[in-house]
């Protein structure tokens, strides 16, 4: 068994200030990790040094010396950040929320894939806290004979050891799990909400299941487009099967007893809300290596902490297996 452990004193340079980005500049040095941080907006740079953070005034700059670097910036802005890196040789991961085309991008550099779960609907650095990742689920892509898994390692403690969950899956297994829970949701309350423009009556109506349902609508809409649009292969699939259930809901309201015809459709539904989120089992010991590592994230289970030759791991409690 290994002794878990967490990474002290890590020089980390965080590219991008905005909610996510701002965020984990202020995790990282609650952690006592050495960060500095940079965005491209003198405002936010200025609003960051002001609560003292030491700040750079170029990607250059921020990522010299620094032994891991953090991408925080939009995908659509990646391709304009990633030859500012020329001459650097650290680690490098993102928080980008969408993996295959960040993987594409950074394939000839000592990458790992990261996303944490942990978005909401407002943004920028004035809306990030030191706390936001505390149990969040924090996406770290494996890639079978690609990912040097020393590297993911190294990522899986350091974020562990600020309280995240890390979740090993390859980018397309990631991608295609993000258009089902975030990118499809993200259109789907634009398209709910936008009800009541012409409508004041139902905008007046509107209580609990609309407020809940079109929450994520408030989102910038470059941020859900940028999103969508960069993980437009995934999303289309699944907003097709969505458009599919939606299309049976309908013809089960054409039956001579819809009651009775669309209960069964909406008892699936109401069974998985209730059993989310999954109740966690006992803690277990994973090997550290890529298959043991994927076959947990497949399972639905995750990470809390890292030893030399196996992860201390918690799955739900249906899919527990003996440690």
């Amino acid at each position: 068994m290994g002794e878990e452990e967490r990474l002290q004193g890590v020089r980390v340079a965080v590219v991008g200030l905005g909610l996510i980005g701002g965020s984990l500049l202020r995790a990282l040095a609650a952690a006592g990790h050495e960060v500095t941080g940079f965005d491209a907006d003198p405002a936010t740079r200025e609003a960051a040094r002001t609560e003292g953070f030491r700040i750079a005034d170029s990607v250059a700059e921020v990522v010299a010396g620094s032994e891991l670097t953090a991408l925080a910036v939009p995908l659509t802005v990646l391709p304009e950040v990633i030859p500012q890196l020329a001459g650097y040789d650290g680690l490098v991961t993102d928080v980008t929320s969408v993996k295959g085309p960040v993987r594409d991008l950074l394939k000839d550099r000592r990458f790992v894939g990261g996303h944490p779960m942990a978005g909401r609907e407002t943004s920028g650095f004035a809306a990030s806290e030191k706390d936001l990742f505390d149990g969040c689920a924090w996406v770290l892509c494996l890639e079978p004979h690609e990912t040097d898994l020393s590297h993911w390692l190294t990522l899986a403690r350091l974020f562990t050891g600020m309280g995240a969950r890390v979740v090993p899956v390859t980018a397309a297994e990631h991608d295609t799990a993000a258009a089902q829970i975030s990118h499809v949701p993200h259109l789907f309350a634009a398209a709910l909400a936008e009800q009541i423009v012409e409508n004041p009556l139902a905008g007046a109506l509107g209580a609990g299941s609309f407020r809940d349902g079109t929450r994520v609508a408030a989102t910038r809409p470059e941020l859900t487009a940028a999103m969508c649009g960069g993980n437009r292969g995934a999303v289309r699939r699944e907003l097709h099967r969505l458009i599919g259930v939606l299309e049976e809901m309908s013809e089960a309201l054409e039956a001579e007893d819809p009651v009775a015809a669309l209960t069964p459709r909406l008892r699936m539904g109401a069974q998985a809300r209730r059993a989310w989120p999954a109740t966690p089992g006992q803690a277990t010991r994973v090997p550290a290596e890529v298959q043991a590592l994927l076959d947990l994230g497949r399972s639905g289970g995750w990470v809390t902490s890292v030893g030399d030759t196996d992860v201390v791991a918690l799955r739900p409690e249906s899919d527990r297996k003996p440690s």
